[in-house]
């Protein structure tokens, strides 16, 4: 198993009196000099929600085989989370090009904002936020941001994450109107997000602007939930009709080889 880089300045006594964060888990890629940052905490409660099976980076050699094992189940929380301070140590310590905000939803952290604006004044990154949307916190320090929409229709998007998206549908519009790239992400879930609700989501993206990009995933089945591994027929399905629509349309099978390496930091 991959080991933790040894980061120096974490022991310091002083650190631990700085701001608190949700950051439990830091990865980089080497090659391409990408930071992700994965926030605890959301404010929504997806049933078939990947954190079930794995709140660790999917891409480490550690936790890919996992992700398809149907009965594999995370543990309930982190151990420890980074504190500010902590963290700018950690990142301080790396050449960094591009940093992702994910997690969980990265949004809910108050201290996201000021980590966005670190990091620019730093090292100039391209800072890139993924978020469901349901909160807009300042953006003024995020360059890209990829807005994940679970379901058009809102008795779909209830039964799935617990919440209306109607505020996440608006925020999506706000997002558009800023001087941001934005990407759109969802994922196919057989019985519940299948390819009527995927034509729904493209057909209102495409009111929007059809020249947005949308990226469909393939769930990988959460212990406990009902629904099965989409197949490639069916993915490749989805992408048809949502071309139909979008300019745009890519999508992840989950049978993918990575293509650089990813260490974990933290």
């Amino acid at each position: 198993m991959m080991k933790a880089r040894e980061i120096p300045g974490l022991s310091n006594p002083s650190l631990q009196l700085a701001k608190a964060t949700n950051v439990y888990h830091v990865t980089y890629s080497p090659d391409f000099q990408i930071a992700c940052l994965y926030f605890w905490g959301c404010n929504l409660r997806c049933r078939a929600c990947l954190l079930k099976k794995e709140i660790y980076d999917c891409h480490l050699p550690e936790t890919r085989k996992g992700l398809f094992d149907p009965e594999k189940v995370a543990p309930g929380r982190p151990a420890r989370f980074l504190n500010l301070e902590e963290l700018k140590e950690i990142l301080g310590q790396l050449k960094l090009k591009q940093v992702i905000f994910m997690g969980a939803e990265p949004t809910v952290d108050p201290s996201m904002p000021e980590l966005a604006e670190w990091l620019h004044d730093r090292f100039a990154t391209q800072n890139v936020l993924l978020t469901n949307g349901l909160e807009l916190p300042s953006l003024e320090y995020v360059d890209v941001v990829v807005f994940s929409i679970k379901a058009y229709t809102d008795s779909i998007h209830r039964s799935y994450t617990g919440k209306s998206n109607q505020k996440i549908l608006e925020n999506f519009v706000t997002v558009y109107r800023l001087p941001k790239k934005l990407y759109v992400e969802t994922v196919f879930i057989p019985g519940l997000v299948d390819v009527d609700e995927i034509e729904r989501i493209a057909r209102f993206i495409s009111e929007v602007d059809r020249g947005l990009p949308l990226r469909i995933d393939a769930y990988l089945p959460v212990a406990g939930s009902p629904w099965p591994r989409p197949t490639r027929e069916q993915i490749e399905e989805a992408v048809r009709v949502a071309k139909t629509y979008l300019d745009n349309v890519t999508s992840i099978t989950g049978s993918e080889e990575l293509a650089y390496e990813v260490i974990r930091i933290f």
